[in-house]
């Protein structure tokens, strides 16, 4: 055995009888990466005590799994922040989007931008994002809207997966917007199934296919063609639901066995229900909506009583969210939407990786999973949902390795 943590209150987030999976005199054992055993620290096995390379005092702090951020688009080139003075005037996303801004302007940055400035651009965000116990994140293309683009974006997330200390989980979102040289969308789609998911699943470069289903991107029968196309090469989907509109998005993505729905401000019921029978996370945006300045709430309470899982996530991007903090999210899906903090802290946790299909190796402190967790100078886990601007990050630890938290 590896190492052993002791001295720690657990915030293992297997569900049970005990709020947070609470485990208030714990210990933690790791061995090649992966936590080999934990639990009370009383019933510790004399073997693995004995047997420790290093024992560390956690000095009572609390200790969750890393923290997951199963949405974001971090990867971009440019800024937005001219339309966000634009919206503050009255200008809505949708004008500023039909008038060529919003996800077309990122599109116009990022493919003038080489991998170089790519990667210098992303690795602040994800810092930011790290400093905050974040251990695996999600990264998307989409800004790029044809091969080359889309495929430097990606191969900026894995670049970034290899200087940091993070797990990145590449998604290929070419199905995000209708570029400025096509006129005509289904065209689009075309590219999209017949040349860039193709070459996607063949070099290996993302692990799901998202698109954006919604009056100001693509049509539901659209983004079935995408959906099919993905299942055809063995890739997951995932999808932005609901957002603006009810467009069935939500049972769509169900209907495709999503890991994911995402946004889902106006899913119905039939959406919430599909999701229920086929599984799908639903993953609340709660920046997105408040940057926004939206007013219709996620059915929050739909998803609770259909047994829907939750995940929260940044949404980190350049136009309608530009959050550096996972922290600040949980507050605002608590204070915004009504989760509880233990909702929102499993929603970061275990509901998010399973948005990402990785549930069987990340999102609890389990023996077998990967020895990623963080120490936090807390009282209570729902410190982690009350403060703002707050980041009682003490020790991230990713795959057995003590990985201080990077600099903002």
């Amino acid at each position: 055995m590896d190492e052993l943590w002791v001295n720690v209150r657990l915030a293992t987030m297997v569900p049970g009888p005990e709020p947070y999976g609470r485990i208030d005199d714990g210990a933690l054992a790791v061995s090649d990466g992966r936590i080999a055993w934990v639990g009370k620290a009383g019933d510790l096995p004399s073997g693995l005590r004995n047997g420790a390379g290093r024992v560390h005092d956690g000095e009572g702090r609390w200790v969750t799994p890393g923290l997951v951020d199963c949405h974001t688009h971090l990867v971009y080139a440019g800024s937005r922040a001219a339309e966000f003075e634009q919206r503050l005037q009255g200008v809505s996303y949708e004008e500023i989007a039909r008038q060529g801004g919003g996800i077309l302007s990122t599109v116009r940055a990022t493919r003038a931008a080489d991998l170089k400035t790519l990667v210098a651009q992303s690795l602040p965000r994800l810092r930011s994002l790290m400093a905050e116990g974040v251990t695996t994140v999600e990264i998307k293309s989409g800004y790029g809207l044809e091969p080359s683009a889309e495929f430097r974006q990606l191969a900026a997330a894995a670049e970034l997966s290899r200087r940091l200390p993070v797990t990145v989980v590449p998604t290929f979102l070419g199905a995000h917007a209708q570029p400025p040289e096509y006129d005509d969308a289904d065209d689009y789609i075309d590219a999209v199934c017949g040349k860039m998911l193709p070459e996607v699943a063949r070099r290996h470069l993302a692990a799901a296919v998202d698109a954006f289903c919604e009056r100001i991107a693509f049509t539901p029968a659209q983004t079935a063609r995408v959906f099919e196309a993905a299942r055809g090469l063995g890739l997951s989907v995932k999808l932005h639901a609901d957002q603006l509109s009810d467009g069935g998005g939500a049972a769509l993505a169900a209907r495709y066995g999503a890991l994911s729905a995402d946004h889902l401000e106006y899913t119905n019921a039939g959406g919430i229900a599909a999701m229920a029978a086929a599984g799908t996370v639903a993953v609340l945006l709660p920046g997105a909506f408040y940057f926004l300045r939206e007013t219709r709430v996620p059915p929050v309470d739909g998803f609770r009583r259909a047994g829907v899982p939750m995940a929260v996530a940044s949404d980190s991007n350049p136009g309608s969210c530009p959050a550096g903090s996972l922290l600040l999210m949980l507050n605002m899906a608590c204070t915004l939407f009504g989760l509880t903090p233990e909702e929102a802290l499993a929603g970061a946790t275990r509901y998010a990786a399973r948005a990402l299909g990785k549930e069987m190796r990340i999102g609890t402190l389990s023996a077998g999973k990967d020895a990623d967790f963080v120490l936090w100078d807390i009282a209570h886990p729902a410190e982690l949902s009350y403060g703002l601007g707050v980041n009682p990050c003490h020790t991230v630890v990713r795959r057995g390795r003590i990985s201080e938290p990077s600099p903002r």
